[in-house]
């Protein structure tokens, strides 16, 4: 082994000093002994001191001094690579590491296995820190399990995932050392491909999902946990997930917190109402303009209807079980709190509908934007990396103006970097260049589909099929989307744009023998992991191949609009979710004229009323129409009635607007016909009168009485008559004057009426 004289003498007196030491305790081997030291559950630090102070035979918590320390550390080196001593994993990765544990376990354990690794991450993308991880845990495996590589198992590597997790901020937690020992052959055939299996969180059980709430009342408890075992075949895993939580947290929970001692579903009006005013608030985090953070109280977009909808049925389904099992759920059945009017969702659908609808008139013009942007971004990037690999290190190159530099790196790296002469500010153009690709594939399939992103990440090369038209026996490509929210397989045409990108995809991802690698996915949802499949939307990480999962897609559309530069309509930065491309989608689609029910079938919505809902309706739509109505009124209309007026015409036409006005306010008959009541005012529907003139309508009907009581005393009885009913008329008025006037005051909105407009030309531009 090359090392200095000086180092192979403090390996020598470390290891007789700890060998002295351990001899001070029982045990046949020197394993034994040092597990009976105590040294192994205080770590790989503490241990140093305690075995100097017992040398030295001092007492208490005194420190080693440094040089001592050191050659102890350095002593420990030759017994675990020589497999002496076994400390536990635990005990391996605290701080204060052995140094050149690595090398010398390389040297005298297994010096081909590691040889082996050493080349095969030097073919591997990973930064150097994540390879040096990688061999630090395979030797850290085999120092506290003994044996060589090969010897490895994977339950070795699952219990190190653990102590990670135990020891999870203190240190990195890359899994890069199984994908290595995967790829090296270590694992037996049916070994699961990524340890991530065994990191990600699985099922919980019906029982675990309601004892995370920790009810007070038990024969609650076992009937949340009964009420979801008849629920659970019919529903999905995050589906029963979310109704244990809405039924156990936001029901049953904040019902024991404010009310101790609950112990029934008979719940009295009052507890009823206040639960349901503390259901439609949530608290969110604010921060003011001075930094600080606190927990505020504000209302649902839904106003907890959701969680309404839950209990309802909650009731509903216990009211229905006690009818065919009376013994068990009829005890429970109790009078629902939540009445079928508190359910309506109309307003909410509404607002929702609006709110989408912007969203969708926003997004659906800047989408050209958006697909030539990504587009040139991948190109660019892909030019840039490609020259960068024609350069020699320290040469200078230049990409649409821009002159970069690649550097000259210490070490060989799989990735391709380049730096700003001026700066030195580097670039991974390997990274950027995969994301640009990678944003354009999304956009582009996403917008020629208009499929769910969850469909997007579960495309695979067994999608691609083809349909022989049995007229023609034309070959038409097909894309087959496999069932997902609504359980409903379907088959896109392959349009020749997305045939291209298709292409693109495949001739990434596919290996060097031609087939497209097969990698294992995890589905969010029933938290399960899938069988492996060839992705088409995949990358290489390490030396493991992984699916691009939503959230990736999310983050890359979210970059590229920050280069866009585009806003919305208050002038923030625009945004896009893969959802947003589907919305678009159906607009575009049924815009240009294909029917509403073909897109049904096309988005696979099980009601054509979803797919009218992810329609935004243009006022295009109503102003072009409601103009070809009028075009089509004109057009079978004598021509004669749309001839050019005279002068005279036009201001008659004119004029009758001005003679409108009468004495008592505004006489509303149309252009063109004569007063029918010989300008009997009052006795005449159409008169508007004018508050100003109430008054005035008062003298009228003094006079009108005064001329009654007259005309009676004279025995004029005919012209009475006559007078009552000028008399009910002005009545009639005056109660209209007394209504307009209490009516809200008009606010002048500053528009032009009639009159400051009918006169003006028009002119086209």
């Amino acid at each position: 082994m090359v090392d200095s004289p000086s180092n192979q003498a403090d390996r020598h007196a470390g290891m007789a000093k700890i060998l002295r030491w351990l001899e001070t305790y029982p045990g046949d081997t020197w394993q034994q002994r040092w597990l009976a030291s105590g040294a192994d559950p205080i770590g790989n630090t503490a241990w140093r001191h305690l075995a100097s102070r017992t040398l030295a035979g001092r007492e208490g918590t005194g420190r080693a001094p440094q040089a001592e320390f050191i050659r102890l550390g350095r002593g420990m080196l030759p017994l675990l690579a020589g497999d002496v001593i076994r400390p536990s994993l635990s005990w391996l990765v605290t701080p204060g590491g052995i140094p050149h544990l690595i090398s010398e376990m390389a040297r005298s354990r297994d010096p081909a296995a590691f040889s082996q690794l050493t080349a095969l991450s030097a073919q591997d993308p990973a930064n150097t820190s994540t390879k040096k991880a990688a061999l630090r845990r395979i030797t850290a495996v085999l120092a506290a399990k003994g044996g060589v590589v090969a010897d490895i198992t994977v339950g070795d590597c699952l219990q190190f995932v653990e102590v990670l997790a135990d020891e999870r901020g203190r240190r990195d937690t890359s899994l890069y050392f199984y994908q290595l020992l995967h790829t090296l052959g270590v694992f037996p055939p049916d070994a699961p491909p990524t340890v991530r299996i065994f990191a990600a969180p699985g099922q919980q059980s019906i029982e675990q999902l309601v004892d995370r709430y920790d009810f007070a009342c038990r024969p609650v408890r076992d009937l949340m946990v009964a009420y979801l075992r008849e629920r659970q075949p019919a529903l999905d895993y995050t589906s029963l997930r979310n109704l244990s939580f809405g039924l156990g947290k936001m029901f049953w929970k904040d019902l024991e917190i404010h009310h101790p001692g609950i112990n029934s579903l008979r719940l009295p009006a009052e507890v009823a109402a206040a639960w349901k005013q503390r259901i439609a608030l949530k608290e969110t985090t604010v921060t003011d303009s001075s930094g600080r953070r606190a927990r505020v109280q504000t209302s649902r977009s839904d106003a907890g209807i959701n969680y309404l909808a839950m209990i309802r049925a909650f009731y509903l389904d216990i009211a229905q079980w006690a009818m065919e099992d009376p013994a068990f759920w009829g005890p429970w059945a109790a009078p629902c709190p939540i009445r079928v009017e508190e359910m309506s969702r109309r307003k909410d659908r509404l607002h929702r509908k609006s709110r989408i609808d912007q969203r969708t008139r926003e997004r659906l013009p800047v989408l050209p934007v958006l697909v030539t942007t990504v587009a040139q971004a991948r190109q660019t990037a892909a030019e840039r990396l490609e020259l960068a690999q024609r350069t020699e290190p320290g040469e200078l190159f230049a990409v649409e103006g821009i002159t970069l530099r690649r550097p000259v790196l210490a070490k060989p790296s799989a990735k391709t970097w380049a730096e700003v002469p001026d700066t030195g500010k580097r670039e991974d153009l390997t990274l950027t260049e995969h994301r640009a690709f990678w944003t354009w594939a999304a956009v582009e399939v996403l917008r020629h589909t208009g499929i769910r992103v969850e469909e997007l990440t579960e495309l695979s090369h067994h999608s691609f099929v083809q349909y022989r038209l049995p007229t023609t026996g034309e070959l038409v490509p097909l894309l087959q989307i496999a069932p997902s929210k609504s359980d409903v397989e379907r088959l896109l045409v392959i349009s020749p744009e997305l045939a291209d990108v298709l292409s693109a995809i495949v001739c990434r991802v596919r290996d060097t023998a031609g087939a497209v690698p097969l990698v294992v996915s995890y589905d969010g949802h029933e938290r399960v992991w899938n069988p492996p499949m060839p992705l088409l939307f995949q990358r290489r990480y390490g030396v493991e191949n992984r699916p691009i999962n939503a959230e990736a897609i999310r983050a890359l559309l979210n970059q590229a609009l920050a280069g866009t530069g585009l806003t919305d309509a208050e002038g923030r930065p625009l945004h896009f979710v893969p959802h947003d491309f589907r919305r678009l989608f159906i607009t575009d689609a049924i815009l240009n004229g294909m029917p509403p029910h073909i897109a049904q079938l096309v988005c696979g919505h099980k009601d054509i009323n979803t797919t009218m809902g992810y329609k935004a309706v243009y006022p295009e739509e109503v102003i072009n129409g409601h103009r070809a109505f009028i075009a089509r009124r004109r057009a079978i209309r004598p021509s004669e009635e749309y001839r050019t007026p005279t002068d005279e015409e036009w201001e008659e036409f004119l004029g009758h607007f001005e003679r409108r006005k009468v004495a008592h306010g505004t006489c509303g008959r149309a252009f063109g016909s004569a007063c029918i009541h010989e300008h009997a005012c009052l006795r005449c529907a159409l008169l508007r009168p004018d508050p100003a003139q109430h008054a005035r309508l008062l003298e009228v009907r003094d006079n009108l009485l005064a001329r009654i009581t007259e005309a009676q005393r004279e025995g004029w009885l005919g012209e009475v008559e006559g007078l009552r009913v000028s008399l009910a008329g002005a009545e009639q008025k005056l109660a209209q004057t007394e209504q307009i006037a209490t009516q809200r005051t008009t606010v002048h909105l500053g528009i032009p009426d009639f009159s400051q407009v009918v006169g003006r030309d028009v002119t086209g531009s």
